[in-house]
């Protein structure tokens, strides 16, 4: 019989560290990746056959719950059509014409293949329409694994960016600014020293990769007033709060329109995918209309843009949003009472269908305070969750993702198992 362990140690003969994405080898809990056979609802199956409730959610898209009867309808229906033509097809006009209508500010779509590469691309698009090459970016934001992106702050929050990757050249890291989220002095120094020279700032204005961050008051409207003062774009990496935590993804909530937004996730419904949107004057920069060269064979792809169009029609339907809010709302405020009954430096939040549990008495607003967790704690209430049937990210500086597909029963089991654990690790 197949297990995970067995899996693991067959994965590691053929693949980098058994794995194609490094958070999915547990490094950061410990212990053997659970192999998954497959998933449906709110629920994955192992290959040992054992069910878990599932709060990974492909890290985000499966906002309807896995396999959606009219997502794999879709899906199905365009594969029998064709997997792929590297030619226009009506469906990319289609999840476009979606998104234009739920943006205001998007007035032209470009689509990828994945995230990195919109976030990629949004920055080639914003320095070719600047005619500038630094970039603005903050320490614990993720946007993939281009080069200009993989870079965290030197000696400070003010130095040059000094790559956090092998193989990022020095000389492009230099072109890297960091300042720290929720931190708009550290912005405001940078411009003043190098305001002539930025392209853009780029942000997650609802951080998800060091765990979900919410903004300050006044943080995020004072990066769009400095990119408007000093001809710099202003980019929302909405990658993962896109159609997330609202509709209108976080760019809704907090009331402030960008000047491009990089989408994904969601927008295709599990399958890869990824979008650049903004006004037409800027995104007519690229290729054919303009000198910005962005390309890709498989974006656009049919049985991508068919997921994405299913998914955003359900997630369109009246109340939708208003129901997932409640019910991640009761699964938060049942962890956050278990936290108090067991006396554990613990807590959890939420945005939409995206939350966040920390190790720490109060939520974290920056990725200093985020790195303040008790991560050995988190390692061992991570494994007494898993083993009580409940997957969440296997790590500590990951949001968990909330389904339309989850029951009161599911949040019942969810509660249940964390009193247990968090009494377990107190």
């Amino acid at each position: 019989m197949s297990t995970n362990a067995s899996e693991f140690e067959r994965a590691q003969r053929v693949l980098v560290g058994g794995v194609n994405s490094a958070v999915r080898a547990f490094r950061a809990v410990g212990g053997t990746p659970r192999f998954i056979a497959r998933a449906e609802g709110a629920y994955m199956w192992d290959v040992e056959g054992r069910r878990y409730i599932d709060y990974l959610g492909s890290w985000g898209p499966m906002i309807v719950g896995q396999s959606h009867p009219k997502v794999i309808e879709a899906v199905t229906r365009a594969a029998r059509d064709g997997l792929s033509y590297g030619a226009p097809n009506v469906m990319e006009t289609e999840l476009a014409e979606r998104i234009c209508g739920i943006f205001p500010h998007v007035e032209r779509v470009r689509f990828t293949s994945s995230g990195t590469e919109a976030a990629m691309s949004a920055l080639r698009l914003a320095r070719g329409f600047t005619g500038r090459d630094a970039i603005v970016k903050f320490e614990g934001c993720y946007h993939g694994t281009a080069d200009s992106l993989l870079v965290k702050a030197g000696s400070g929050a003010l130095a040059f960016g000094t790559p956090s990757s092998a193989g990022v050249p020095a000389d492009l890291a230099r072109h890297t600014l960091v300042a720290q989220y929720n931190d708009l002095a550290s912005v405001e120094a940078l411009f003043a020293e190098h305001g002539g020279r930025i392209a853009c700032v780029m942000v997650e204005p609802m951080p998800g990769n060091m765990n979900l961050i919410v903004p300050k008051p006044g943080f995020l409207e004072g990066l769009r007033e400095l990119c408007t003062r000093h001809g710099a774009l202003l980019i929302f990496d909405e990658v993962m709060s896109g159609f997330r935590v609202a509709l209108g993804g976080a760019q809704e909530l907090v009331g402030i329109t960008p000047d491009l937004s990089a989408f994904g996730k969601v927008i295709g419904g599990g399958m890869p995918v990824g979008a650049i949107g903004g006004p037409a004057k800027v995104m007519e920069m690229m290729a054919p209309l303009g000198t910005v060269y962005q390309a890709g064979t498989l974006s656009g792809n049919p049985i991508a843009m068919a997921a994405g169009i299913a998914t955003i029609d359900l997630i369109r339907e009246p109340g939708f949003f208003e129901r997932l809010g409640e019910r991640c709302s009761r699964l938060v405020a049942g962890l956050n009472d278990a936290a108090r009954e067991a006396g554990v430096a613990f807590c959890a939040r939420h945005r939409g269908g995206m939350a966040g549990l920390y190790m720490l008495p109060q939520p974290p607003a920056s990725f200093a305070e985020v790195q303040r967790q008790d991560v050995d704690r988190f390692k061992r209430f991570y494994h007494l969750m898993l083993d009580a049937g409940v997957y969440l990210p296997p790590s500590p500086v990951e949001a968990f993702f909330f389904s339309s597909a989850h029951s009161d029963a599911d949040i019942d089991a969810t509660i249940a198992a964390a009193r247990d654990a968090l009494k377990a690790v107190a």
